[in-house]
């Protein structure tokens, strides 16, 4: 079985069905479940490569982007006032403003960032984007580089051949390996096999412990997960309990991916059907099979990992389980 589990009085009501892969950055597999050959687009798992540009031309440190506004350009955030106030602030060093985002307004992810927009009489606006914070980075790229910064979201637009140039880099696949679509924000979006994918984290993890530029990336993460997510999201509260140990990414369609410190190894994992509700409970379980995550830290993170199911009236009626073993090919680097 490569599942996760829906279980009610005991029974199992549903299924999901997982894939995965970690491997490490010479591209061997150290662990698998189902197919890791799953050609899967990274959508927003590819975040941190695409923020990267901004570090190594010296963008960053030329516009005096602090280490918060960084990892926001890695997120998928709750639209929560301090990522609004931090999209706002990439824009302003960039000498910007939120008008040329083309990323599309929608209520903020926060249950309560939207229901103070509502009271305050507001509209979504762009910026409420989960996806601002990337948005507001390509942008500051586009003006830091000298080109054109209207229309950065369109295929043909330099910063747009830069993201696909890193993810190229990063997972040692040619160009014309590595299919692409329009993510939900607009942007080009990248598919590679889920082994692929997973090296592409394999390699960028074995740069930042070799103290090249995506340490910076992945200290930025890791130190502010908070920027990353937002209240109560999984990919924060690893962050938050693990540390500096494992940086991980949620993408949409039940994506995820990631990076084991001081290993070299990166993992990628894709839910069939794309259901949220599984994704993280199959992320915890990988993280605690490759001893990422201690018994203590699976623990705390149980919310996430094995979430409770109830019903309105608020009562404990079953719960979402993993319900896979991943095969261990190798344990070099585990």
């Amino acid at each position: 079985m490569s599942d996760v589990e829906v279980v009610r009085g005991g029974v199992v009501e549903s299924r999901h069905s997982v894939h995965v892969a970690v491997v490490n950055a010479d591209g061997a597999l150290v662990a698998a479940l189902g197919d890791p050959s799953a050609l899967t687009y990274y959508r927003s798992a590819a975040k941190p490569m695409q923020a990267l540009p901004l570090v190594e031309e010296g963008i960053a440190d030329r516009f005096g982007l602090t280490s918060e506004e960084v990892a926001l350009c890695c997120a998928s955030h709750e639209g929560e006032a301090r990522h609004v106030e931090g999209a706002l602030a990439i824009l302003a060093k960039a000498g910007v403003d939120a008008d040329l985002l083309r990323c599309g307004p929608h209520p903020p992810y926060s249950r309560q960032a939207a229901i103070e927009l509502i009271r305050a009489g507001r509209e979504p606006a762009r910026v409420h984007n989960n996806c601002s914070g990337k948005h507001a980075g390509m942008i500051a790229l586009a003006v830091g580089m000298g080109w054109d910064p209207l229309d950065y979201h369109l295929a043909d637009h330099p910063v747009q051949r830069r993201m696909i140039e890193e993810v190229v880099r990063w997972s040692g696949l040619p160009e014309d390996r590595l299919p692409t679509g329009v993510d939900g924000c607009g942007v080009v979006c990248f598919a590679a096999p889920l082994r692929d994918m997973a090296r592409s984290f394999a390699t960028f993890t074995s740069d930042a412990d070799e103290g090249g530029e995506a340490a910076k990336i992945v200290a930025a993460m890791t130190s502010h997960p908070f920027m990353v997510g937002g209240t109560g999201r999984t990919c924060t509260d690893v962050m938050d309990v693990a540390g500096d140990a494992v940086f991980v990414k949620l993408g949409a369609e039940g994506v995820y991916g990631g990076g084991l410190r001081g290993r070299g190894v990166g993992f990628a994992l894709k839910v069939v059907d794309g259901g949220r509700r599984a994704v993280e409970v199959a992320l915890i379980h990988v993280l605690a099979s490759l001893g990422a995550l201690s018994e203590d830290d699976v623990a705390a993170l149980r919310h996430h990992g094995r979430p409770t199911v109830r019903n309105t009236r608020g009562e404990a009626v079953g719960e979402v389980r993993p319900a896979f073993d991943l095969s261990i090919y190798a344990t070099e680097g585990v």
